[in-house]
Parts: C-alpha cells; structure tokens; sequence
C-alpha cells in the first residue's frame, strides 16, 4: 500500500465509518461486475471479471486500514442493491450505465486515505464501463430512438389535442373521440411513414448492389484488353486490385467457371441488419405511437370530464415524460433529472399552446 495513504494518526470512528462504507461498496460494485461478466462471453467477459479483480484490489486497501474485516459492516444502499440485482437478471446496457454513473461520482480524489493510484484507477475504470456501455448503446440506438421518438410523439400530440379540444368545453365524448381519433390517425401515420421509409431505403440499396448484367459475356473479354477493372473500381477497389480482380474472373470465365457472386454488404453489414424489415418497423412505430397516445385520454376513457380529466391528464403524462426523460438520461450517461425536466418542459409547453386556443375559441356551455 502506498505509504501516503496510511493515517497520520490514529483513525476516527467517522474515518472507521468512511472506511467501511468504501469496503462496502467496492465489494458490491466487484459482485456487480462479476454477475454482468458471468452473463457475457469472449471479451466482455474478461473485462467484466478484470474490473471485479481491481475492485478487490481497493476492498484490500480498506481491509488494511481497518485492521482486517470489522465485525459490523454497513448494509449496501439501495442503489447498490437495486444494481446487483438487476445485474444478476438482466444484464442489460442499462445496468452497465448506472455502473458507469456510480463509477464518475467516485469520493477518492477527495479522500486523503484513497491512494493517487485508487484514484486513477476509478476514472480508468469509469472509461472502461463507458466503453461496454457504448457498445451497447449502438446496438440499440436504432429501436431506442424509434421507441423514445414514438412514444413520446404520442404523449405529446395527444395530450395538446385533448387539452385543446377539452377546453373549448364541448361535451366529454367528442374529448374521447377526438383523442382516439388522434391516436389512431397518428399511430397509422406513423406507421405508414415508417414503412414506407423502410421499404424505399432497401429499395435504394439494392439499386447500389452489383449486378450480373455483364456475367453472360465476360468470356468473349479480352484477357489484357478491357473495361471490367474500371466495373470494380466503381465498387470501391483500388486501380491494382480491380486489374487482378478482372483477370482473375475474366480467366475463370474463359476456363468454363462461373464468376464468384459479388458479397452484397452496405459498410461490411448485411442489408437486413442495417435497414430491417418494413413491416417489422411500421408495427413497432404504430404501438410506440399508440402506447403513449393512449395515456392522455385515459381520463375520459375512465369517465371522467372538465377539470378533472384535464388535471388527470396532466399527471399522467408528466409521469411518462419524465421516466422516458430519465431512462434516456440513464442510458446516454447524463444527468437522469435534467433530461426528464426537459421531456416535461416540452410536452407541457405543448399542451399549453393549445390549451391557451382551446380557452379563445371556447364554445359556451351555457
């Protein structure tokens, strides 16, 4: 141990209590670490399980300042325990970004008893989370931006027509047909847009995969004298590689072989991986849509009308703005409270916008 980490003095009971809590807490993180690493394979598992041997190298360190393990140790805190549990369950790119947050808000830098190197050692391992943690935010950024997007598309736009129309103050069942109608023109909406995107870019694609136009001809070429080099050029090869590509297939095609079927890749990536299905994608964006659609005109669904539904309204999707807020937060590695404050400004800034046209051009219910 790093002799500028021992007490100058004799420990405190609140340094004691300090310690253990660290002792604590690098032993949940390691344990944390360790179930993720037993649910991957290859190399994420090998880092998962060197990160849970570096946590066991600081729960030493505290050991060494306690004097060997204290009879009474704190309990881990709610965090902590949620965090194992659901590594131990899930797995997921969600439990390695709280890691990544627990790890930025390490007390060591502060902390005269943390040696420099322990220091070190928590930022290393903040990038190192961030890392995995990346890895799986780019195998999800595309059906988690269609979800976040759809969904609070529909919390949104249905919560500013059933505010608006709500506060013209026409009957409570023309509130709950305009916000069906909403749901449902905007969930087909939606999902037609996403369709039709979908199928357009593969569309677009397939028109930049080779072709076997030329294949039936290659073998009346000339063997030193032709254009199909430029054919590979215009793929991508480079002037050396496209000359020994066209010999090689215009010598084959002379010698009585067919031609070697070009890979169709988009950036070294199957089409199916990169585009997805259509029909697969308009399905997903109509119940993104429709799932937060559905929640501002719960209240009249319920029977519910005027104030009341408008208020209920109102608490409900400020409840739904807000966890998607917060788990885009979470999952991006920025701050849980300031992203959701943000979903809520908007939508509420929304809903506001129409309430305000609603109340001008309000029929009498007289």
């Amino acid at each position: 141990m790093n002799a500028s980490a021992l007490p100058a003095s004799a420990p405190t009971p609140a340094d004691r209590r300090r310690w253990a809590r660290y002792l604590v807490d690098e032993r949940s993180e390691a344990d944390v670490y360790r179930r993720l690493g037993h649910r991957r394979t290859g190399e994420e598992r090998e880092i998962l399980l060197a990160l849970a041997e570096a946590e066991g190298r600081h729960e030493a360190h505290w050991l060494e300042l306690l004097g060997g393990e204290p009879a009474r140790l704190p309990s881990p805190g709610l965090r902590t325990r949620a965090l194992g549990w659901m590594a131990s369950r899930f797995g997921s790119i969600f439990v390695l970004a709280l890691a990544q947050n627990a790890e930025a808000r390490s007390p060591y830098d502060d902390d005269p008893h943390a040696t420099a190197a322990m220091a070190a050692d928590e930022k290393v391992h903040y990038e190192v989370v961030r890392g995995l943690a990346a890895r799986g935010r780019r195998r999800l950024s595309g059906t988690f931006r269609a979800a976040v997007f759809g969904a609070n598309d529909g919390l949104v736009s249905n919560l500013a027509l059933v505010m608006g129309i709500g506060a013209t103050g026409v009957a409570p069942q023309f509130v709950l047909f305009s916000g069906v109608a909403g749901l449902l023109a905007g969930a087909l909406s939606m999902g037609a847009g996403e369709f039709v995107s979908v199928r357009s870019q593969r569309e677009l694609l397939a028109a930049t995969q080779p072709s076997d136009y030329a294949n039936a001809t290659l073998n009346d070429l000339d063997l030193d004298a032709n254009e199909l080099a430029l054919v590979y050029r215009t793929r991508g090869m480079a002037p050396e590689e496209a000359l020994k590509r066209a010999r090689v297939v215009v010598g084959d095609a002379q010698g009585g072989h067919a031609p070697a079927p070009e890979p169709v890749v988009v950036d070294g990536e199957d089409d199916d991986e990169v585009v997805g299905s259509a029909w697969r994608a308009a399905t997903s964006s109509f119940l993104f849509f429709a799932s937060g659609a559905i929640i501002p005109v719960l209240p009249w669904i319920l029977g519910l009308s005027g104030l009341a539904a408008i208020i209920l309204a109102l608490v409900l999707v400020g409840v739904a703005l807000m966890a998607t807020g917060a788990t885009v937060g979470v999952l991006s590695g920025g701050p849980p409270l300031k992203r959701a404050l943000r979903q809520l400004a908007i939508g509420f800034a929304a809903a506001a916008v129409t309430y305000a046209l609603g109340l001008l051009f309000g029929v009498s219910t007289a």
